[in-house]
């Protein structure tokens, strides 16, 4: 549940692309689409052999390095594309999106600055700055965004929601939140005008679940794989997930995933063994043995992705941080008896807000403010769902405001459910080094502060799409 960043460069910019190259770049088009990333890489790496030259080529590896997970050599094969093509501000923010991921905030920053200063009127630009940047007053940037927007009609609406989601970030930074929330407003009506988002079938989806997941069917016996590797961080999106995943991968024995898709991935190859798993309650017509393979082909597919593990045996803990696993629960506790899950809350209307205000990618519902209060009403529901049918303890519940007032405390409750013995690098979450993709990749690098608690509102009359769609009352 990444936000939208800068694309990446295409395998080759010049004019005149050697047919060879145009093969490649076709052939790794259908190896990424297997996801077969390796040969994907091998086949690039066999045209730099004879076209050791082009740029494209070596920024493009440097994606699919990245997308493995191998931020050094990604960053490696993007300073070479660099080295050979200065000029491209396409390559300062593919460095720019690899060197934030990696905890490197200032150097990023700076290269969202070298690509502003190359394309100016390129929105996304200030976008990635300000997200990593509270901009002051006087920041030439700030001049700049608002120059931008005096000629926004000669912009696409999607370069143009780029814009007023940049300068709605810029604004509230420099103390005018009013203006910055009128900036929101326009980027998430762009946004939102460009999507097909079906909210009856997203809703109606997630009603179904408890229907088949009864407090009866999830008493019954239940065998299921015996690991105890799996922790999923389950809730919405700017709940405090990302702190809590980065307290527990501070642990030596945990390793944070990130929000990666294995779930939902694993499921989607198991219904093509057997149609059952297209059902969203399979297991009466499942065996016992269809059931542990699946189980054992999620936790292979886990481990693979701990590229960077640097520990002699496998992580004792993986940690899913896709949030929307929460319609899983159910599934997931039949798989994995032993599995932890984790779910992080924050106040109703600041999680909105903070949604609100940032451009998710594949999160259509936090673009209109009464979509968004609805999704989150029905995601509530359906925790209470699972409270009410498992026993008491299954889930733990981590607010993230109590969370921010006492981290020692509530650090330890983290890792005590979750069968770690206590470990101080979990309260130096700041100085961990591993790859983080989300929104909050910028916090999670600095000690812990309370800025974020009871943050700006605007008036109920602006807010009442998002307080009806709660089912908040006046």
């Amino acid at each position: 549940m990444t936000e939208a960043t800068a694309k990446s460069p295409k395998p080759e910019q010049a004019s005149a692309i050697p047919p060879d190259v145009e093969r490649a770049r076709h052939a790794v088009e259908a190896l990424v689409s297997q996801n077969r990333l390796d040969d994907a890489i091998a086949c690039y790496r066999g045209v730099l052999a004879r076209h050791p030259r082009l740029s494209g080529v070596h920024a493009a590896i440097g994606a699919l390095l990245r997308r493995q997970g191998h931020h050094e050599q990604a960053l490696q094969a993007l300073e070479t594309a660099y080295s050979l093509q200065p000029n491209d501000p396409s390559l300062h923010t593919c460095l720019a999106v690899v060197l934030q991921e990696m905890g490197r905030i200032d150097e990023a920053a700076a290269q969202f600055r070298h690509a502003i200063a190359l394309a100016p009127d390129e929105p996304a630009h200030y976008l990635g700055l300000v997200r990593l940047q509270a901009l002051k007053a006087e920041d030439p940037a700030l001049a700049a965004l608002h120059r931008l927007a005096a000629q926004e009609s000669s912009l696409t609406p999607s370069r143009r929601a780029s814009l007023h989601f940049a300068l709605g970030k810029a604004m509230t930074d420099t103390g005018a939140p009013q203006a910055g929330f009128s900036h929101i407003l326009r980027a998430n009506a762009l946004r939102r005008a460009s999507l097909s988002y079906d909210e009856q079938t997203v809703l109606g989806a997630m009603r179904q679940v408890g229907t088949h997941y009864t407090a009866a069917m999830m008493a019954l016996p239940q065998t299921g794989h015996s690991s105890a590797q799996p922790v999923f961080i389950v809730g919405m999106p700017r709940s405090g997930s990302t702190l809590v995943e980065q307290i527990l991968a501070s642990h030596p024995e945990a390793y944070g995933a990130g929000e990666v898709s294995t779930l939902v991935d694993t499921i989607k190859e198991a219904a093509r063994r057997n149609p059952a798993w297209k059902s969203p309650m399979p297991f009466s017509t499942l065996s016992e043995t269809d059931c542990l393979a699946t189980a054992e082909d999620y936790l292979a597919r886990m481990n693979r992705l701990a590229v960077d593990w640097t520990g002699t045996a496998p992580p004792r803990l993986i940690v899913n941080k896709m949030l929307d696993n929460f319609v899983h629960i159910g599934l997931i506790l039949r798989l994995w008896p032993k599995a932890r899950i984790i779910h992080t809350l924050r106040d109703p209307i600041d999680t909105c807000l903070s949604c609100f205000s940032i451009p998710f990618d594949h999160l259509d519902f936090t673009f209109d403010l009464g979509e968004l209060g609805r999704y989150y009403r029905q995601y509530r529901a359906l925790m209470a769902h699972w409270e009410q049918i498992l026993p008491a303890g299954t889930i733990l519940n981590v607010q993230y405001e109590d969370l921010v007032q006492n981290l020692p405390h509530h650090a330890q409750r983290i890792t005590t459910y979750c069968g770690l013995l206590w470990n101080p690098a979990c309260l130096r979450f700041h100085e961990n080094r591993r790859i983080v993709r989300t929104s909050s990749l910028a916090q999670v690098r600095t000690p812990l502060y309370r800025s974020a608690l009871h943050r700006w509102r605007p008036d109920d009359e602006s807010l009442r799409p998002l307080l009806d769609g709660l089912g908040r009352t006046p």
